[in-house]
């Protein structure tokens, strides 16, 4: 949640620790494995039977920390040609925002800083003092501020840290570094590390259970000249959108959970849009039937129609999010000469526009990621030489 919440009922936090708010769904995705740089896609499951053929202009590689997790992963993914569309009936919003994650390579020689638990989801975070049983190689200078109250601010924080293995990913939520040197808060991924090369699903959007790292919009996508090559991830407002019922828990894969406030704050009435939810903008949609003035809203819509968009949290107010790594707002303002967040302008109309244009695929599961049949896009390339 971006506004208001309790972070005891959002994460199901005792005095104990961290509970699972639901048991993981039986349907996960296929275990990946790597041989040397090259995704193993016979651990993938069953693939569509075409793929397309990657153009001239198509990398040739990638870079893991860029751009991580094997090539069926639910990130990386292209939506097929048999997805089941069905309309989502977004509507307009007073806000759209950027749902900010912190990104970091360790480096083995940096000084070892334990991980404790935030003490609060609101200002307070860096007096929690339980054990994540996590330390972390942490240069002393790094500070990621408190929540704040004036003005009223309580980001997620979602982060990320490679570790010097170059392979581990741990992942906490909300970050916070107050004082230079000092300890490091946010709640660990309770399944710990992950593989930069497997499926990348779990992670600590803890509405969800989904990945801080995958699915975020990265530094120099929206300003660079190449297409966003993934899955997007977006926050939307449980209490008008989000479904939860007993059948319906609130989630869908790949999603483990739905906030535990879910049965009492998630009213949307369409039982198909919940926490795991892929929604895409389908194929007989034209870019130019949208009217889009922007170039990156036009980079977002490719996106958006290619690969999807995963719901991961709820946005908790009138308001559509897209998660961006820490600095990609700055990066566009220094671009383009306006904000990325506001609640006005030719940008934010644009988003409006994508966001209502969104249709959630009803046949994406773990063995049918994206739909199936042929895939609007090739599937990412194998990771580079290091």
């Amino acid at each position: 949640m971006q506004l208001i919440r309790l972070f005891q009922s959002l994460l199901g936090i005792s005095a104990f620790g961290l509970t699972l708010l639901s048991n993981s769904v039986n349907a996960l995705a296929q275990p990946n494995e790597n041989n040397g740089n090259h995704t193993n896609l016979s651990q993938c499951g069953k693939l569509p039977s075409q793929i397309p053929k990657p153009s001239k202009n198509f990398p040739k590689s990638r870079d893991p920390w860029l751009h991580p997790f094997n090539s069926c992963s639910i990130w990386n993914m292209p939506i097929g040609a048999n997805a089941q569309y069905v309309p989502a009936r977004l509507v307009r919003a007073i806000y759209f925002g950027a749902d900010r994650e912190y990104f970091y390579k360790l480096k083995g020689g940096d000084p070892m800083r334990q991980v404790l638990s935030p003490g609060n989801f609101e200002p307070g975070r860096c007096t929690g003092t339980q054990s994540m049983q996590l330390s972390l190689p942490f240069p002393d200078n790094l500070i990621v501020p408190d929540a704040t109250s004036q003005p009223y601010s309580t980001p997620n924080n979602a982060a990320a840290f490679l570790m010097p293995d170059g392979k581990t990913i741990e992942q906490v939520e909300p970050l916070a570094r107050c004082t230079a040197g000092g300890d490091i808060h946010g709640w660990r991924n309770p399944w710990g590390g992950v593989d930069i090369k497997g499926d990348g699903i779990k992670g600590t959007h803890f509405g969800s259970g989904l990945s801080a790292i995958g699915g975020s919009i990265r530094r120099s996508e929206l300003t660079g000249k190449d297409p966003i090559r993934h899955a997007l991830k977006i926050l939307i407002w449980g209490n008008k959108y989000l479904h939860y019922s007993q059948s319906i828990p609130g989630y869908r894969w790949p999603a483990d959970r739905a906030d535990q406030y879910a049965e009492t704050e998630y009213k949307g009435t369409n039982p198909k849009l919940v926490q795991g939810s892929l929604l895409a903008i389908p194929p007989d949609v034209k870019i130019e039937s949208l009217g889009l003035k922007t170039e990156p809203a036009k980079k977002i819509f490719q996106a958006l129609q290619n690969y999807g968009a995963y719901i991961v949290d709820d946005a908790a107010w009138d308001a559509h999010y897209l998660s961006v790594e820490q600095g990609v707002s700055e990066e566009f303002r220094a671009r383009y000469g306006y904000d990325f967040e506001g609640s006005s302008g030719a940008f934010y109309d644009d988003m409006m526009k994508l966001f209502s244009a969104l249709n959630i695929i009803d046949n994406n599961r773990a063995d049918n990621i994206g739909g199936g049949g042929r895939l609007r896009a090739p599937l990412a390339p194998q990771f580079r030489h290091d």
